[in-house]
């Protein structure tokens, strides 16, 4: 195991034993991939746990954020909170999203009212790779897919949570998936506002990083975020590429 995916004790998760898991989706899930939201769940559900899903859920922030209005995303962080709050566990098929809520929440609330709340709903907030193989510790979770697939590693999930040997894991335990390595480590350059603000740069690094991707000869581009999939999908696209882009969610789905 990598030491970057150490696992940590948390009250709530027992590795065999069935949880109440309460699904966080994305924007960009809800509203354009919504496969992935249902493979969370397809794959949590045939583990044996119950999955719940809050209809008042909207946005965590990020885009707000990152971009610096931070009253505005200071509010929409409060309503996340609001919505979270009783949920024992919650479950994101996005690195980028669970960062924001687990590093940049106690940073938004630092000082204030609901700082401790904040923090509290942070720790039990996971990305899906890091929730099934570091805190469920289950690598193999039934799943069939037989193609060759390579893996990109989101930015936020890599460097911000350390999530790196998870999503590998999981993958290595499907069945007749042979997983290949693309070289380095690199971005694929969509950073949300910064791929609408620095579109030449933004492509450049999207450009390297289909070649590393297509040099694997993998039928598949895997990740655990839908919007590093977009920004890599489109220029497949515009090449004519025939590789495809599948989150990680669908292929644990599949059987």
């Amino acid at each position: 195991m990598d030491p970057h995916d150490a696992p940590l004790p948390h009250p709530h998760l027992r590795s065999g034993v069935a949880v109440k898991i309460t699904l966080f989706a994305p924007c960009f899930v809800d509203g354009l991939y919504p496969d992935v939201g249902k493979g969370v769940v397809a794959v949590l559900e045939r583990l044996g746990h119950e999955v719940v899903f809050p209809p008042a859920q909207t946005c965590c922030g990020q885009p707000a954020f990152n971009t610096g209005y931070w009253r505005e995303a200071r509010a929409m962080a409060g309503h996340f909170l609001d919505v979270f709050s009783d949920a024992e566990i919650i479950v994101c098929p996005s690195g980028s999203c669970v960062s924001m809520v687990r590093t940049h929440y106690p940073e938004l609330f630092a000082g204030g009212a609901r700082e401790r709340q904040a923090g509290e709903v942070a720790s039990r907030t996971f990305e899906l790779t890091e929730l099934l193989a570091d805190r469920l510790g289950v690598t193999d979770v039934g799943a069939r897919f037989a193609a060759k697939v390579t893996w990109h590693d989101g930015c936020h999930a890599l460097r911000d949570l350390g999530v790196r040997s998870a999503p590998r894991r999981l993958l290595g335990a499907v069945k007749d998936l042979q997983l290949v390595e693309a070289p380095g480590e690199s971005c694929c350059g969509f950073g949300g506002t910064f791929a609408v603000k620095f579109p030449h740069i933004s492509t450049g690094m999207d450009e390297n990083k289909v070649e590393a991707l297509l040099g694997t000869g993998a039928a598949y581009v895997a990740s655990a975020d839908s919007t590093c999939l977009m920004q890599i999908g489109g220029l497949l696209a515009r090449r004519s590429a025939a590789m495809k882009t599948i989150h990680i969610a669908e292929i644990l789905a599949s059987c």
